[in-house]
């Protein structure tokens, strides 16, 4: 038998509200479901519930003002037919993606929900508690959705996690056929967001699932977090959107010519 991998969804999670115990409703799902956690057992956990249980709830009648505030860099922005626009931009965490993670969905009206402050220490503490109140070592994984350059759709991703090896590092090692592996580095974070989210879906109202057959991964609680998956600013290849780059592109060698042609003392036409 080849490699074996278990994912179930925990039912019957409320709706959270800020200060709720999420450890604790999350162990009585975890009852409900009559499968006790394991060593080696990683739950990736919906952002949503954490902002909500962290009190991220802001009152903001205009969305697009919200996502101004989170937003500490523009990539790219696009304006439809339908007179809304898209935003790319870099948001307080270093995450790259549309509306800076504001999320106006299943919130009151006239209100959104922020992103947690620190995913990756949102991460360690439900995995502490976890870990203190079940006796088994597990790892946690607070996942998001977002589109991906080059590709249509969404997918989840981890923004947050603890306890868990995001990376599986590779290098070194050799394939089937004796080659060298020079660069392979799979993000384990972000293959679990992803694989748990077919479980989990986005309307069923279960925002935390269950990983068995991981536990290779699962380790110290002060492992690197997500926040290591985020690329640097120096490694970032594709900053801005192309019609922003033709543009900067464009001013600064009109600006160029100018200071040339200044110098030389000579009219410009």
């Amino acid at each position: 038998m080849g490699n074996h991998l278990s994912i179930w969804a925990l039912g019957g999670i409320p709706e959270i509200d800020c200060g709720d115990d999420l450890t604790g409703l999350i162990l009585i799902a975890v009852d409900k479901s009559a499968i006790p956690l394991e060593d080696g057992d990683i739950l990736v956990v919906t952002s949503k519930i954490v902002s909500k249980a962290e009190g991220r709830t802001i009152r903001a009648a205009d969305r697009e003002a919200a996502i101004t505030s989170e937003t500490v860099r523009v990539v790219a922005t696009r304006a439809h037919g339908d007179g809304s626009t898209t935003r790319i931009v870099q948001n307080r965490l270093g995450i790259v993606g549309a509306a800076a993670g504001v999320d106006a969905s299943n919130t009151a009206p006239g209100t959104v929900l922020l992103l947690p402050k620190n995913p990756d220490a949102s991460a360690h503490n439900l995995a502490g508690d976890l870990r203190a109140r079940t006796g088994a070592e597990v790892g946690v994984v607070i996942s998001d959705t977002l589109g991906r350059p080059w590709r249509d759709g969404q997918t989840d991703v981890a923004i947050g996690a603890a306890g868990v090896r995001v990376f599986d590092r590779l290098h070194g090692s050799v394939d089937n056929t004796g080659r060298p592996l020079v660069v392979t580095r799979p993000c384990i974070g972000d293959e679990l967001a992803a694989a748990t989210d077919l479980v989990k879906g986005k309307v069923s109202g279960c925002p935390v699932a269950v990983v068995r057959g991981m536990g290779r991964f699962v380790g110290d609680l002060d492992l690197p977090g997500a926040a290591s998956i985020v690329r640097s600013a120096e490694k970032d290849m594709f900053r801005v959107g192309t019609e922003e780059a033709h543009r900067a592109g464009y001013e600064e060698g009109y600006a160029a010519a100018l200071a040339v042609k200044s110098q030389e003392g000579h009219r410009w036409y």
